[in-house]
């Protein structure tokens, strides 16, 4: 079970055209996270080819909703849109096709409990694995997470890792500016950084599913990296 006291958890899920990942993640969620939570389906039409699955598997799960995605397409977008419709509250933002551990979703949720208000599961902590993915890309974020814990007291090591916990309150009161999904977590941790907001991370095991592809060029997501990491220094000297 959940924490006593706590609002129930909502899971936040962009999807596209994944109707045999869905499938999948729905049963990943009924084995670990503990209810009661609500699990959105973000989508941003109804041409999607997941819906059809999702429409089966919510007939006898009523914790299961389909919401579409009414702002900018595509994940930034959704996960705006989810947690604007949560408004409250503990909110898990994951992705459909990702191997997330939600195994640790209770660690996520008492974290939550403790007080802090955006709860990072990391891959570069102590405990915490990756198994496959770019060898220079996961470098670069290991220097640059760590540097910043050193630099300016940086709360996670593990800067962009989308599965995250947040306080649906306090992110529907940040300015968000990223266009692509890869950046948005750091950028609203960097923003709650700035603000001096209770942030902690957890060990997580990650695993590649892409083999290491990316659908984005390296100067692309190097780029946004970089315009977040200056942020966080800036931010950590001149904080509350």
């Amino acid at each position: 079970m959940a924490p006593s006291g706590l609002q129930p958890l909502a899971i936040v899920v962009p999807v596209h055209d994944e109707p045999e990942n869905l499938s999948a993640l729905v049963e990943r969620v009924e084995r670990h996270v503990p209810p009661p939570f609500t699990l959105y389906i973000m989508y941003d039409s109804e041409s999607d080819t997941t819906l059809p699955v999702a429409r089966a598997l919510q007939r006898d799960r009523p914790w299961l909703r389909l919401l579409e995605n009414d702002l900018a397409p595509g994940v930034v977008g959704a996960v705006r849109a989810g947690l604007r419709a949560v408004r409250e509250g503990p909110t898990l933002v994951t992705m459909a096709d990702s191997n997330d551990d939600l195994s640790i979703v209770p660690t996520l949720l008492a974290r939550y409990g403790d007080g802090y208000r955006i709860v990072c599961p990391s891959r570069f902590a102590p405990g915490g694995r990756q198994f496959g993915g770019s060898f220079l890309k996961r470098l670069l974020l290991q220097v640059t997470g760590l540097s910043l814990r050193v630099l300016v007291g940086f709360p996670t090591r593990d800067l962009n890792n989308g599965f995250r916990l947040y306080d649906a309150s306090l992110v529907n009161q940040l300015t968000i500016e990223s266009k692509e999904g890869f950046e948005l977590a750091m950028e609203l941790t960097v923003k709650a950084f700035r603000r001096g907001v209770q942030i902690v991370e957890v060990p997580t095991t990650w695993t590649d599913r892409r083999e290491g592809r990316s659908a984005h060029g390296t100067g692309g997501w190097l780029r946004s990296y970089l315009r977040w990491y200056v942020y966080a220094l800036r931010s950590g000297r001149h904080r509350p």
